[in-house]
């Protein structure tokens, strides 16, 4: 309170001269303290139940305010005359929210005037719908929600039980199902029917049938609301369509987690993963929450990926110095599961193991680019840090790869005569590679996506090959 005793509506400097220390409600996230929450509590020997959990005590309150609103009015939701409000609530989102879904209160602009002569006459809701509707849907954000520069992404169960979300990879949805990440005992290699089995395990009840609901909220100004994008579904589509999006845009993922620790799955990566693939990795909140907004249709309604996420992708992973070096294996290995994915839907499979009999040009020049990698890595040995001439020049090869093979090609004779007979195997299969292509396709026009999928495959299999032989960190 200030001198007068009188409350402070909102704090300013020259109270902080007057009264010292700015007091802890002014930074709770409300505006001033007229719009703060307040919560009580009364002692009585008689009833021992807080006041909040006592149902006579709130529907006691429940019927006296009722005998305070405006007059009965054919309620939308309902069907029934039931006391109405044009007042609905705000702090959806968080304690300093004011944006509100349903407002009417423009009276001389034209929100509704023209059309209608009050607002009522648009719609009409009865207060007890709109408190209900505005407080379970805070309960359902505090409770569930993933937030990003205050577009909520809210993926909820009718019947409470716990759904995979939509936003996660692979691995948290294993994770989540508390799934043992099953690997091949001979290789170590990640078995690719893991999240399959994790997103099944979630069909424990599916004998009614339950709902699950998708939904995406923001504002575009401070007064207002809107949904976004909703989806209401049957539980077990639901999980079938996630499961497909799992398995179409799935790719073998390396994430570096610490400095020295590292998590390897199979699987679809995070949409908000495939944000910073696309844009780099020090893209905003604002670039973020929109490409996850496009991303949700992809899994939720089975829609194509839109090619411009795939082609900024693509120049990303074609430009590793641009970012650092586990920055870069992360877009890469992203990338190709968006490729893979957009490849699926042009009826054409691609997977992690190396194929061998393709003839296609863009996969053979990314074999050819791999090889050189390796090559030259071998050579520089597991000290040297420095980007080998296959990375610094992968963004020219991209564009033209005639020309730049020739360059790269070049710049391995020094560490060819240098490790001799150690990469006699890598010098032959550069021959063997060559050998698959047709004359007439090796030439300077640029590559299609596909050549990343030779680029990772062929490096991978070089990588677990030899890694333990050649001591290689397999990056």
């Amino acid at each position: 309170m200030d001198d007068q005793q009188q409350l402070i509506e909102n704090w300013n400097k020259a109270y902080e001269d007057k009264l010292g220390e700015k007091p802890a409600i002014f930074s709770s996230g409300a505006k001033d303290q007229f719009s703060a929450f307040v919560r009580f509590n009364v002692y009585l020997p008689e009833s021992p139940d807080a006041v909040w959990k006592d149902k006579e005590m709130y529907d006691s309150f429940i019927a006296y305010y009722n005998e305070k609103l405006a007059e009965e009015d054919v309620c939308f939701v309902t069907g029934k005359r039931l006391p109405s409000t044009d007042r609905h609530a705000n702090k959806i989102r968080h304690a300093a929210d004011k944006a509100k879904l349903i407002s009417a209160n423009d009276n001389t602009g034209f929100t509704f005037r023209g059309r209608f002569k009050t607002s009522r006459e648009a719609v009409s809701i009865s207060y007890d719908v709109s408190q209900k509707a505005h407080n379970a849907l805070k309960w359902l954000i505090h409770r569930h929600e993933k937030m990003i520069d205050n577009r909520v992404f809210l993926v909820w169960n009718n019947e409470g039980d716990v759904i995979p979300n939509l936003q996660a990879d692979a691995m948290d949805i294993m994770m989540q199902s508390k799934r043992e990440i099953e690997r091949d005992p001979d290789t170590g290699h990640i078995i690719a029917g893991g999240v399959k089995k994790a997103i099944d395990g979630y069909r424990h009840d599916l004998s009614y049938q339950p709902e699950v609901n998708i939904l995406i909220l923001d504002s575009a100004t401070t007064g207002r609301m809107a949904v976004l994008y909703y989806r209401n579904m049957n539980k077990g589509i639901y999980l079938d369509r996630l499961k497909n999006w799992h398995e179409s845009c799935a790719w073998e993922h390396r994430y570096r987690k610490s400095n020295d620790k590292f998590v390897v799955f199979y699987g679809a990566p995070a949409t908000k993963d495939i944000a910073f693939a696309a844009y780099g990795p020090r893209a905003s909140d604002k670039v973020v929450k929109g490409l996850m907004e496009r991303m949700v249709p992809c899994i939720v309604d089975q829609c194509t990926i839109p090619r411009d996420i795939v082609r900024s992708a693509y120049h990303q992973a074609s430009n590793p110095v641009s970012m650092e070096r586990y920055e870069w294996e992360k877009t890469l290995s992203i990338t190709c599961a968006l490729i893979r994915k957009l490849l699926l839907g042009q009826k054409e499979e691609w997977d992690v193991p190396l194929d061998i009999t393709s003839t296609d040009r863009s996969y053979l020049f990314g074999r050819l680019l791999a090889v050189a990698d390796v090559l030259e890595r071998m050579a520089l040995g597991k000290e040297e840090k420095r980007a080998t001439n296959a990375i610094r020049y992968m963004n020219s090869f991209s564009k033209n790869p005639g020309r730049t093979w020739k360059t790269i090609q070049e710049s391995l004779q020094p560490y060819q005569a240098r490790l001799g007979t150690r990469v006699i195997h890598l010098t032959k299969l550069i021959d063997e590679i060559s050998d698959q292509f047709n004359i007439e396709d090796f030439n300077n026009i640029p590559l299609s996506e596909k050549y990343l999928l030779g680029f990772y495959s062929q490096r991978r299999q070089l990588y677990k090959k030899k890694e333990e032989e050649n001591n290689i960190e397999y990056t």
